[in-house]
């Protein structure tokens, strides 16, 4: 292929460059897989019934294969179709042969890892019966699976940890199982709930968008607690949430729990709230005439009660805000101590305004792990027919998050990508052209010496190999 000459020199392309990748990075995501033993547990969750005469592709490599893949960008199972040629990814997967000369099908050598078919294949096991879906999964051991990583990633000596929850609408591609049209969305989608701490996800469970953002949310805290608290034993737990999530089921769950977990959530406002923060209204207006602010905030605090709803009176903390656009009065209903807790250095931490400000909206940043789990995992492609093969396809983006999250922790703490997207990790740092030469004694990858993140590639090497390898 001939392009515009470079003065007396001819441009020239072909593709005889041999066995290249553009994911020079994809090693390191074998590396934190094998600290974390992300793949081995997941494995244990599903059931190979095949005939292992005939098999090329273990069950634990195939899942690599697809987790691998979602890290790397490439969401689609059509992408395995020229993907699956990488040999730097099947040596990432655990291919003893990179170049997938040991195939049994002799029309099959040469290419090393899975096709789309066969991915396919383990994604639908649980909706069809044949001779061909022979990989189903049991959802509880995936569910359970999902926590048990998260949590694994908590300090064991923390002494709080703020669980946030949120629903986020996942648009559905056509006449799926579980349809339904939501008015807030305006389209018809999915409602999945989802449980992260900081950046680390522990729950992803997909929902139809018929029921609100509670439904279901007591029996997954209920695991959810258990879980942080075997690992992080005299940890405070905080549940945090919007309004959705502001319902009695949720806080009288939590007062019942022994010792105590305590809640910070959004309340929606009603006219006897309103006129509760009557007097702070008034108050903030007059401020603001004074001062001539753009927007002036007074906080308090208040003891409510629904009349019919809630089974006791609750500690409800008000934002009277007014602006130029208007009045924006904001509530939130909590249990923990105005006074704060015993032996705790900072007491005023929980003062209405501290409470709201520094506690309540530090939620915001979950949205910004949902932004990257849709937009640099598309987890919300859930485009399969069956409601259990997109949850199955919801589970695999959340662990390549994790994966992927864990990958900018341990290797990249301190430097300029220690808080960057993991959109941004994948293009910095996974994206790397490489040159793969297998011989009898090793696989040999020459990265590109044009990479111009060549140190920052080599301190993330050296971090991830310090890591053991996870147990069993």
């Amino acid at each position: 292929m001939l392009f515009q000459d470079l003065g007396s020199r001819q441009v020239v392309a072909d593709f005889s460059g041999g066995t290249l990748s553009s994911d020079g990075g994809a090693l390191f995501l074998r590396q934190v897989d094998s600290n974390l033993g992300l793949t081995m547990e997941l494995a244990r969750c599903f059931e190979d019934r095949r005939d292992a005469r005939f098999v090329d592709h273990t069950l634990e490599q195939m899942l690599a294969q697809r987790i691998y893949s979602l890290s790397l960008g490439c969401e689609d199972l059509n992408d395995q179709e020229r993907l699956r040629l990488d040999p730097l990814l099947a040596a990432a997967c655990g291919k003893d042969d990179p170049l997938g000369l040991d195939r049994v099908n002799p029309a099959d050598r040469g290419i090393a890892l899975a096709a789309p078919c066969t991915l396919n294949r383990l994604e639908l096991s649980n909706n069809k019966q044949s001779r061909c879906h022979k990989l189903p999964h049991d959802p509880q051991k995936v569910e359970a699976c999902l926590l048990k990583l998260g949590v694994r990633c908590l300090p064991k000596h923390a002494e709080e940890v703020v669980v946030d929850l949120d629903a986020m609408g996942h648009l559905v591609h056509g006449t799926q199982e579980g349809r339904h049209f939501n008015a807030y969305y305006g389209d018809y989608c999915y409602l999945p709930l989802y449980a992260f701490v900081g950046d680390i996800p522990l729950w992803a469970q997909l929902r139809t968008s018929d029921k609100g953002a509670a439904e279901g949310v007591v029996p997954a805290l209920e695991k959810m607690v258990a879980a942080i608290r075997k690992r992080c034993r005299k940890a405070r737990i905080i549940v945090r949430g919007d309004s959705g999530f502001g319902r009695e089921e949720i806080m009288a769950w939590c007062e019942s729990q022994q010792p105590v977990v305590y809640y910070c959530l959004g309340l929606a406002k009603n006219s006897v709230l309103i006129e509760r923060l009557a007097p702070a209204l008034a108050d903030a207006r007059a401020r603001r005439c004074l001062s001539g602010a753009a927007q002036v905030r007074v906080f308090r605090g208040f003891e409510y009660r629904t009349q019919t709803s809630w089974s006791c009176w609750r500690r409800v903390i008000g934002k009277a805000e007014v602006m130029a656009a208007g009045d924006n009065p904001r509530f939130v209903v909590t249990n923990l101590p105005a006074a704060g807790f015993k032996g705790q250095e900072d007491r005023e931490r929980f003062i209405p305004q501290r409470l709201y400000e520094e506690l309540y909206c530090a939620r915001g940043d979950m949205e910004n792990q949902l932004k990257q789990q849709v937009l640099d995992l598309q987890a919300d492609r859930l485009s399969t027919h069956y409601l259990a093969s997109n949850q199955l396809r919801l589970w695999l983006a959340t662990l390549g998050y994790l994966l992927l999250e864990r990958l900018r922790t341990l290797g990249l703490a301190g430097t300029d990508l220690a808080r960057a997207t993991v959109g941004s990790v994948r293009l910095k740092l996974l994206k790397v052209a490489a040159q793969v030469r297998v011989s009898v004694r090793r696989v040999y990858v020459q990265l590109s010496s044009a990479y111009p993140l060549q140190e920052l590639f080599r301190l993330c090497h050296r971090r991830l190999m310090r890591l053991a390898p996870a147990s069993g």
